[in-house]
């Protein structure tokens, strides 16, 4: 059946797992977020929500001058990503070498899974107490609660993305003489690292989503404890503004992951 071009464009877009113009996809996305912003207006504008419950986005955006012009969203920021940075790095550079392990060697995954999946069900939150016996209520504290709330999936994930290396690569590599440690050096982390860094990028995701909770208690300054500190005076404009800027930061990450990966590997976006 014919079907005129437009008609062909529109069916393309849905087609499963088709490739579409960079327009459209880019497109598809502001234009949902336009949307986002133009419903919250909206409500707001005519008085469906009152400002105590949902600030108006003219409000928040007078607030996001008002920290900007004062320096308090800049210190804040600044503080956040530090304590994000380190407690992720802490936990990427534990993980690495353990989820690797546990990919490769039936008796590590043994030694080191029922553990770990013992504590990645504990609730992050649940710590902070401790936590402050254990370290104080200095940045150290922060840093292990983000720690906890990503170490124990990020160490798993990085297991099962060296677990789809194929066996049968591992096999072949064998018969050229190679021994272990090269077939895992040369063979096995090249072809697992596309899957490792979409998990670093995954886990760094999770890490800004337990900020809020890093700087629960004893911080002074911090995108998570302005909204915290916010929260008692029910200045929801702020609690806004800080869920909006950490989401921005999120993305900003995000991106920069998805970008240094078709960068760093051309070669599985061809593959897939």
């Amino acid at each position: 059946m014919n079907l005129p071009p437009l008609q062909k464009r529109k069916r393309r877009l849905l087609d499963l797992r088709a490739d579409i113009p960079p327009v459209a996809y880019w497109s598809a996305g502001v234009g949902f977020i336009a949307v986002f912003f133009l419903v919250w207006w909206l409500v707001t504008s005519l008085g469906w929500v009152g400002p105590i419950f949902l600030p108006s986005p003219s409000a928040v955006w007078i607030e996001f001058l008002t920290q900007l012009n004062d320096g308090t969203l800049w210190l804040d920021v600044q503080a956040s990503i530090y304590r994000i940075t380190v407690g992720w790095v802490l936990s990427t550079l534990i993980a690495l070498p353990i989820g690797i392990l546990m990919g490769n060697f039936r008796f590590f995954e043994g030694l080191f899974e029922p553990f770990i999946d013992f504590v990645r069900y504990m609730p992050a939150v649940a710590f902070v107490p401790l936590t402050i016996l254990w370290a104080g209520v200095d940045d150290s504290q922060k840093f292990i609660i983000l720690f906890i709330g990503t170490f124990f999936q990020q160490v798993l994930m990085i297991m099962d993305n060296v677990k789809t290396v194929p066996y049968e690569m591992i096999q072949v590599s064998y018969t050229f003489g190679l021994s272990k440690w090269e077939v895992l050096r040369k063979v096995v982390l090249p072809a697992a690292l596309p899957g490792i860094w979409d998990t670093l990028r995954i886990t760094l995701g999770w890490a800004w989503t337990y900020l809020v909770v890093a700087e629960l208690v004893a911080a002074n300054v911090g995108l998570g404890y302005r909204i915290m500190r916010a929260q008692r005076f029910l200045q929801t404009d702020t609690i806004i503004l800080g869920i909006l800027i950490i989401g921005l930061l999120g993305l900003v990450t995000d991106y920069a992951f998805k970008f240094s990966y078709r960068a760093l590997f051309r070669w599985a976006e061809r593959r897939s």
